[in-house]
């Protein structure tokens, strides 16, 4: 993959030709390289796209686990953890979907954040097509349930305009304007309070399933923290000043 930063947005862009499929190699590089993402001052966004007609067709079938005892825990391990790294980053993840994202590539796009993507971008979840199962908690999460039993159970390809229509991504475009698109959404997240931000993804994390009275108690706790802030401060100085605020990395 490669891996750009500028103007505190940072893009990693998934290439392993033809069709960016994901193996191992893929998996451990992915997280380290968000890991690393995430602790770096000087990002603040993070933009994830594929290189060429694919955004990711899914897993590598080349490296298929096998039966051998301990195999396939490793392997749905290391799957986990692909996964993970993305939600649990502390900055916010755009999806840029170029081209097909299908079975784990669709996953790995609905762990981002934000979902943009071009008229030929489509998720598919194929799992059914070959004897498997999988991505139903992380479909469910981003499509009604109608909609994600057709999805899982049909394998039905869902392009970039439905994905619109049914509020799964918050942009459709030509082919040409989706990495714009996504740096200008990229763009309006790294002119904000980066701590403001990191705690306004900390609470879709950890409010999701709680109930209103928790999630709101949680959340308030979060503003009272950043109320001491230094960027709290520089942002209600710029309003008195009638000034753009400038907030530290």
């Amino acid at each position: 993959m490669r891996l750009t930063v500028a103007d505190h947005i940072a893009t990693i862009t998934i290439a392993r030709p033809p069709v960016n499929a994901q193996n191992n190699r893929f998996r451990e590089e992915l997280a380290e390289v968000v890991d690393s993402l995430g602790d770096r001052p000087d990002v603040r966004v993070i933009i994830l796209t594929g290189e060429g007609k694919a955004f990711s067709a899914g897993a590598d079938l080349a490296e298929r686990p096998t039966q051998e005892p301990g195999h396939y825990t490793a392997h749905n391990r290391r799957v986990r953890a692909s996964f993970d790294c993305l939600l649990e980053c502390p900055k916010p993840i755009i999806a840029a979907v170029n081209g097909a994202a299908i079975g784990a590539g669709c996953v790995t796009a609905l762990c981002c954040d934000i979902i943009v993507t071009s008229e030929k971008g489509f998720l598919q979840m194929t799992e059914v097509n070959v004897g498997l199962a999988g991505g139903v908690a992380h479909v469910r999460r981003h499509f009604g349930e109608s909609d994600a039993r057709l999805l899982i159970m049909t394998a039905r390809r869902v392009y970039g305009p439905e994905l619109l229509r049914m509020n799964v991504a918050s942009a459709c475009t030509v082919p040409d304007d989706l990495i714009p698109t996504a740096m200008g959404i990229a763009a309006d997240i790294a002119r904000a309070s980066p701590s403001a931000v990191r705690a306004a993804k900390r609470s879709f994390q950890v409010t999701e399933g709680m109930s209103i009275y928790d999630a709101y108690r949680f959340e308030q706790s979060q503003t009272k923290a950043l109320s001491t802030s230094e960027d709290t401060a520089e942002a209600m100085a710029a309003f008195r000043e009638k000034r753009a605020p400038v907030f530290r990395d």
